[in-house]
């Protein structure tokens, strides 16, 4: 079953992530706003986005230590 097919179930994992994933680019669905708020557990959420966010910051640091070592040679 899919998640929109059982409104009274919580949101998956994955979800979850893709959740967190659309509200840090700003591009969220209101109607999946409000289940994250309803059915969702908050904590889950908040380490779900110190996670994501702790693996952009390092994407940026490789990123950049990629460019400066290529630029040095």
């Amino acid at each position: 079953m899919s998640q929109d097919s059982n409104p009274s179930s919580r949101p998956s994992i994955w979800t979850m992530i893709l959740s967190v994933l659309a509200a840090m680019i700003g591009i969220q669905k209101n109607k999946n706003r409000e289940r994250d708020f309803s059915k969702g557990n908050p904590w889950l959420f908040i380490i779900i986005g110190l996670i994501l966010t702790g693996a952009f910051v390092l994407l940026l640091i490789s990123i950049v230590q990629t460019v400066l070592i290529n630029a040095k040679s």
